[in-house]
């Protein structure tokens, strides 16, 4: 059965991007026999995110010519018409998460969804009932300032499911979310 994940990095002070949306902070693990990525992304049929991420994947993309990263269908949460990108399955879609969450669960089978980008959307997934899995790479670093990890009040959700180092300088943490 597909499981519903939030996978993400941040800061140790929350942040998931620093105030300029920037990812500049988030250096690769030190650790070169890392899988922690490569062994998630192998699990995952299908990915939503946020308009703010999708934004900044293209410009990362028009910056080093890079083709789009995800083979998997891509629902992109957004308020207006957005650009696609060539090479990518791309569903651009607004409103309640649940219908959409329900074609992303058709189309991706046995296989995870995961939500990508920024914590809002998490947070929508979540409110919704949604949510299985939180996994964060906590970079050891603090910005201070910027797009905060989940930005909503959640108590008594979450639990501790493993942590471990990668390398010296990120944190693996998996929490699931207790229905």
């Amino acid at each position: 059965m597909s499981r519903t994940q939030y996978f993400t990095a941040s800061s140790l002070d929350g942040f998931v991007a620093d105030a300029h949306e920037s990812l500049d902070w988030l250096a690769d693990p030190d650790d070169p026999a890392d899988t922690t990525y490569a062994d998630f992304i192998r699990n995952v049929g299908a990915i939503a995110m946020g308009s703010a991420t999708y934004e900044w994947v293209r410009r990362e993309l028009a910056t080093t010519g890079a083709p789009w990263p995800y083979a998997q269908p891509t629902w992109v949460f957004t308020s207006r018409p957005r650009e696609p990108i060539a090479g990518a399955e791309l569903y651009f879609v607004q409103g309640d998460v649940r219908p959409v969450h329900a074609a992303m669960t058709a189309m991706a089978g046995e296989m995870n969804l995961w939500i990508v980008g920024g914590g809002e959307l998490a947070g929508q997934f979540h409110d919704a009932g949604l949510l299985d899995d939180v996994f964060i790479q906590y970079a050891l670093v603090t910005l201070g300032a910027g797009k905060p990890l989940l930005p909503r009040r959640i108590v008594g959700s979450f639990r501790l499911a493993s942590v471990r180092s990668i390398g010296t300088t990120m944190v693996a943490v998996h929490l699931t979310v207790a229905r």
